[in-house]
């Protein structure tokens, strides 16, 4: 099988919703999974589940509880360092064992921030194993990773009960 390169960006919620669909689709056939997710420490209803499928891989890159923008430097330090060793971790798993698809889910914002270099995301998408198919989620994609890619899904956002002030909600939005 061609590994393609799918993008599910936006303002709109189910970006990971899409993500996780394609990979359980993918493990119906008997595939392997690693699914690499950045940005998110507290449990969520995915995490649980995913945890107990056959031929799936997970790296959490982070323990903290907290959004990068409220924390003091010596966390943003410590955030940065858990994601460049999760993301090393994911590239090293990839060239040294056979997998069928990737996640990476969060990472389109791990990289706007910083915390991650596009270059090295770059690098890898340009360098991956042929057949690899790779899942790249997160708001506002640059060009660049668009240009990159061979799927692109635009999740809009038309209504969210935010707005409103409802808090997420377990099981819905985490």
């Amino acid at each position: 099988m061609l590994g393609l390169i799918h993008i599910y960006t936006g303002k709109g919620k189910g970006k990971t919703t899409a993500a996780t669909g394609l990979m359980i689709r993918n493990l119906g056939y008997g595939n392997k999974v690693l699914f690499v997710q950045m940005q998110k420490a507290i449990p969520s209803g995915e995490i649980s589940i995913i945890n107990q499928l056959p031929k799936v891989t997970i790296i959490r890159c982070t323990d903290k509880k907290k959004f990068y923008f409220y924390m003091d430097e010596l966390e943003k330090k410590e955030y940065i360092t858990q994601h460049k060793e999760g993301f090393s971790k994911a590239i090293e798993l990839l060239k040294n064992e056979s997998f069928d698809l990737v996640v990476f889910d969060e990472i389109i914002s791990t990289v706007n921030e910083k915390i991650l270099s596009m270059d090295k995301l770059i690098d890898f998408l340009k360098n991956k194993p042929e057949n690899l198919e790779v899942v790249l989620t997160g708001r506002n994609a640059s060009k660049e990773l668009i240009d990159i890619a061979d799927y692109v899904s635009d999740i809009t956002c038309v209504k969210h009960p935010y707005d409103k002030g409802i808090n997420a909600r377990k099981g819905v939005e985490y």
